[in-house]
């Protein structure tokens, strides 16, 4: 039975049209990793599935709750309720500065679960641990590499015991000796059964933790399959050239 279910859903920012008319089952347990051209509407999906981008067209089901777009009346109560089931790790963190690893995990426990401290201490640690940050627990972000800030956005999302993590590009503003131990944290997160949809350009990753692939092209999803068919069986044109000049880029320049 589908965890959420998408249908028609199209968002423009000005007269540009950035999905449209997006149809999406997701299933429990389902690695979605979604691939494309830059500006081809993968980080808006991410956004509008969350509400973060308010599409004007289309609807969200999550079991009994439904969502209809735009908004009317008493949305804003049901998209309230929506997040409550989501997690998001974005690109750029969302940490506060001003707060250790230990209260930045803790955060959302207390002002959104309401947990009591003592509560969400204990969940915090615990998903620190997961992530291989409980000795940085007291340390702020400043004093964190990139790597370390985003294991603790995830160890975050992870607290919140949600039932899909939406990823935005997690590893695009890191540099590029910190993606490695990113990536293995999302491994790890994946093993452990939660339903992720995942955008990257990290094209092998998406390959090996995947077990579905969207491939967007013009806010449309063109193709819709195992990583095995979508990467190396594309039906259609736009994602066979695609393919073609990533696996292009990949060759050396010259031989020695």
């Amino acid at each position: 039975m589908a965890i959420l279910e998408i249908k028609g859903l199209s968002k423009k920012f000005n007269n540009n049209v950035v999905l449209d008319g997006i149809d999406l089952t997701i299933n429990p347990g389902d690695i979605i990793g979604v691939v494309g051209p830059s500006g081809t509407g993968k980080s808006t999906l991410l956004r509008s599935i969350n509400l973060l981008e308010r599409p004007e067209e289309g609807s969200i089901s999550f079991g009994e709750l439904k969502l209809d777009l735009p908004l009317k009346g008493n949305g804003k109560k049901t998209v309230k309720e929506l997040r409550m089931h989501m997690g998001m790790v974005f690109q750029r963190f969302n940490l506060f500065e001003h707060k250790t690893a230990l209260a930045n995990v803790m955060e959302g426990l207390i002002t959104v679960q309401k947990k009591t401290k003592e509560e969400a201490r204990e969940i915090a640690l615990k998903e620190l641990e997961n992530v291989g940050l409980l000795e940085w627990q007291n340390h702020y972000p400043k004093h964190m590499s990139g790597g370390q800030q985003q294991r603790v956005a995830i160890a975050r999302t992870l607290a919140m015991r949600p039932d899909i993590i939406l990823l935005d590009e997690p590893t695009s503003a890191l540099d590029p000796e910190l993606v490695t131990e990113v990536l293995n944290i999302i491994k790890k997160v994946a093993e452990q059964g939660y339903t992720m949809l995942l955008v990257s350009h990290e094209m092998d990753f998406i390959k090996k933790i995947s077990t579905r692939v969207l491939f967007l092209d013009g806010g449309k999803i063109i193709e819709d399959g195992s990583p095995r068919e979508v990467f190396g069986n594309p039906k259609s044109a736009r994602a066979r050239e695609f393919f073609a000049k990533m696996n292009k880029l990949k060759e050396p320049d010259y031989i020695i």
